[in-house]
């Protein structure tokens, strides 16, 4: 096995790990929020001169203290698989360093038919759990904190609701942090979703802002069957959807978990920065938007 390399580095990010590292400490310094320490997160993972600074919002609510592993979701943009997938690398490098996976996690996760091995290409060829791991090894570099890094297939509700069960444990554990990865409205033609309710203001842009904020407010609400209802029925192109339901499932989950001496506080979950890569006025713009959140006790 060997480390998967930062195949994105110097065309979505900086290659450069002086420059790199500047810009996420100045783009965390700005991001400002208020609520208690992370125990999980939602950030976007586009190039980060399009959501750097909003992923930065995500960032900021974790406290590294007390923390040894780190759940990394992502959705798979470019292969099919109806089930999660995991690295067969060793580690994840990034210009400015490297975290382990952990493989003892790993190992318990591949004794579920819920999960299958990605191949070294589909591993390098993926942005959206790539794009988390310069912040995460400025948050956590030089420490002994190990990575679990797993691609969302294109779960069936079920299968999302199984992979949430299967995961709430690790989610109880205060040692863990979970980081969700997904961009949220791609709208435009060259995405084949153009969705204009013109009630809301009449601009586009406004009308995929409401539609986010539709389904970001069923996040906050931890309402997972809301939230598939929410696409079943307008379709949004948010591309860590299944991520997010697992995280949503995971958490509903836990106040019946039998391996806990008592049931765990509740969980608060509140998006803290929303941004739209462009204004979309008409049928030739596009955009991307991007959305973080922070889950904690």
């Amino acid at each position: 096995m060997a480390a998967r390399r930062p195949s994105h580095a110097g065309s979505w990010y900086s290659s450069n790990g002086v420059e790199l590292s500047q810009q996420l400490t100045k783009w965390l310094s700005e991001a400002q929020v208020t609520c208690g320490a992370a125990r999980a997160v939602i950030a976007p993972h586009a190039g980060y001169s399009y959501s750097g600074p909003t992923a930065a919002y995500a960032y900021k609510g974790i406290q590294t203290k007390g923390i040894k592993r780190v759940f990394l979701l992502g959705p798979s943009h470019n292969v099919y698989s109806p089930k999660c997938l995991l690295s067969t690398c060793d580690a994840y490098a990034t210009p400015i360093g490297s975290l382990p996976i952990d493989s003892a996690i790993y190992d318990e996760l591949s004794k579920s038919s819920l999960f299958d091995e990605m191949s070294l290409a589909v591993d390098e060829r993926e942005h959206s759990l790539e794009m988390h791991m310069p912040y995460l090894v400025h948050l956590f570099g030089g420490t002994d904190v190990t990575l679990v890094p797993i691609m969302v297939g294109a779960l069936s509700e079920q299968t999302e609701a199984l992979v949430g069960r299967l995961l709430a444990p690790y989610l109880a554990d205060p040692q863990n942090l979970f980081v969700i990865s997904s961009d949220f409205c791609h709208w435009g033609e060259r995405f084949n979703f153009t969705y204009h309710d013109s009630k809301h203001g009449g601009e586009i842009f406004k009308s995929i802002e409401e539609l986010d904020k539709q389904g970001m407010a069923l996040i906050e609400a931890q309402d997972a069957a809301g939230f598939a209802a929410y696409q079943r029925k307008f379709g949004n192109t948010i591309c860590g959807r299944h991520p997010i339901a697992v995280l949503l499932h995971a958490l509903n989950a836990l106040p019946s978990l039998s391996s806990l001496p008592t049931p765990p506080a509740p969980y608060e979950l509140r998006f803290v920065r929303y941004a739209q890569s462009s204004r979309v006025r008409g049928l030739s713009d596009s955009s991307v938007s991007y959305a973080s959140a922070i889950v904690w006790q």
